[in-house]
């Protein structure tokens, strides 16, 4: 299959690398990548020779959240297409959330926004030190509501309040500390990093990971659709917010915002 915003292979052990690939945009997420990464994951998932899948980023960012093509269109649309754009987010997170191989993270630079929703879904993700890393919505007068619950999921709440409201930038060694990677290391080291994350698998039965991993996942306590509907609401309703016109606004002006004096 052929895709125009990332890119997908296999080596000959049955480990798939899926990169995400606008680097000349920060890999920040439009419509069609959300789009290219669901039925990534519905390929990956029905592949029985796919074992392990690595996720990253192609240039100097992994992700920079959403596009701001993405965004202009947000502003223009009505309440229900908001909410259909914030349900094919929800369910490319959920698809890569419940894949049936181990979905390890190279994270080889900075993630705001949706890419900390991107690195929530990973099972271990392991990042350059060199990264910076925020949940920047706030500050445009919305929140992280789609992704949101992979987020908790990730941190706990204790560790998710800390930066789940603030929009303060973060770096590396506080995002091992917030549970949002497994490590931290030179950018030199990541590759080997990554590797010893992914050749322990290639010696497990696939079937019992899958069935391990769904076993994870549901006393893990789970993400149910009710969570999925109220955080699509939620922002749908900030969407809806002064504030979110006020934020918006600003931002593509080039202007602080009024709550910043």
């Amino acid at each position: 299959m052929s895709w125009q915003t990332i890119t997908l292979s296999t080596d000959a052990r049955g480990v798939a690398t899926l990169t995400l690939n606008r680097p000349e945009k920060h890999n920040a997420m439009s419509a069609e990548m959300i789009d290219e990464l669901a039925e990534a994951a519905a390929q990956l998932g029905a592949d029985d020779a796919v074992r392990v899948v690595v996720l990253t980023g192609e240039g100097k960012s992994f992700c920079a959240g959403g596009d701001l093509g993405w965004m202009q269109q947000q502003m223009a649309a009505s309440a229900s297409e908001r909410a259909e754009g914030a349900r094919r987010l929800a369910g490319m997170l959920g698809a890569l959330n419940a894949l049936p191989k181990p979905v390890i993270g190279r994270i080889q630079g900075p993630a705001y926004g949706g890419g900390i929703g991107l690195i929530s879904v990973c099972d271990v993700a392991i990042g350059a030190n060199s990264g910076r890393f925020g949940l920047t919505e706030t500050r445009l007068g919305l929140i992280p509501a789609t992704i949101g619950p992979y987020v908790l999921a990730r941190m706990g709440e204790a560790m998710a309040r800390r930066v789940f409201m603030s929009a303060r930038l973060f770096g590396a060694d506080e995002a091992v500390t917030l549970g949002l990677l497994a490590k931290a290391v030179p950018e030199a080291d990541l590759d080997a990093a990554v590797e010893a994350e992914v050749a322990p698998y290639l010696s497990c039965a696939p079937g019992a990971v899958a069935s391990a991993k769904a076993l994870a996942l549901r006393l893990g306590g789970g993400i149910t659709e009710a969570d999925i509907d109220h955080s699509i609401g939620q922002l749908v309703a900030r969407w809806e917010s002064a504030e979110a016109g006020e934020g918006i606004a600003a931002f593509f002006a080039k202007r602080k915002p009024s709550w910043q004096g």
